[in-house]
């Protein structure tokens, strides 16, 4: 089986964490394929939405991991998420799910608690992450509220400047809401530092991403 992972931004924090995730839930057996295009993100993030040129490119990456034999593919990047869900049909048609990181965390994160803290770091995430969790809420039939958190000079920061400019900006926020979600995939190596700091539920991506390619793997007869 081989699972193709995309990505519209590669740091070392981000990438150890979603292979190593992976591993956990699908075992050592796999082949992994990666595929990443920065462009996508900064095309993105100077619109404050994915351009048609942007959206293009990921389903370039799509295609590129499609045509060499990947059984699922992996969406890293919750600014494109969107993307990721327009082509859930064609998906569908050729039996190679496009799994979104950050869907079943948006899940988790609505059964969880009606007050839903986003933290982000770059302002094109917060809107489709809040868009998701709405998304969630609806199908589940449950009501939720998002308070987003757009955590300014975070973006690029080393991990221990990024991890402690986290905890500080949780802990105000964890005083008006039952649950944060890391809206951003390369944000979950803090996870267990700002889960310590707050005392709430602190969800993050990867392994929900993970988990979630472990069941349209099954869903395959792959596993």
């Amino acid at each position: 089986m081989k699972i193709g992972i995309c990505y519209t931004v590669q740091t070392p924090e981000l990438t150890a964490i979603v292979q190593e995730e992976l591993e956990k839930a699908v075992g050592f057996g796999a082949a992994y394929a990666v595929y990443a295009d920065e462009t996508v993100l900064t095309q993105t993030r100077e619109a404050g939405f994915v351009p048609p040129r942007a959206a293009a490119r990921l389903i370039g990456l799509y295609a590129k991991a499609i045509a060499d034999g990947a059984d699922v593919i992996l969406n890293c990047c919750s600014s494109v998420g969107a993307v990721a869900d327009a082509m859930q049909d064609f998906a569908r048609l050729i039996n190679v799910p496009i799994v979104r990181i950050d869907e079943e965390m948006c899940r988790a994160a609505v059964r969880l608690g009606k007050r839903i803290g986003i933290m982000a770091t770059l302002k094109s995430t917060l809107m489709p992450t809040k868009a998701l969790l709405l998304r969630c809420a609806q199908e589940t039939g449950r009501g939720i509220e998002c308070v987003d958190l757009l955590v300014d000079g975070a973006f690029g920061l080393p991990p221990d400047a990024f991890t402690a400019l986290m905890v500080e900006k949780a802990r105000a926020l964890s005083e008006d809401v039952d649950v944060i979600v890391l809206a951003q995939g390369s944000m979950a190596f803090s996870e267990r530092a700002v889960f310590e700091a707050v005392k709430l539920p602190v969800l993050s991506s990867p392994r929900f991403g993970a988990q979630a390619v472990r069941t349209a793997l099954k869903a395959k007869g792959l596993l």
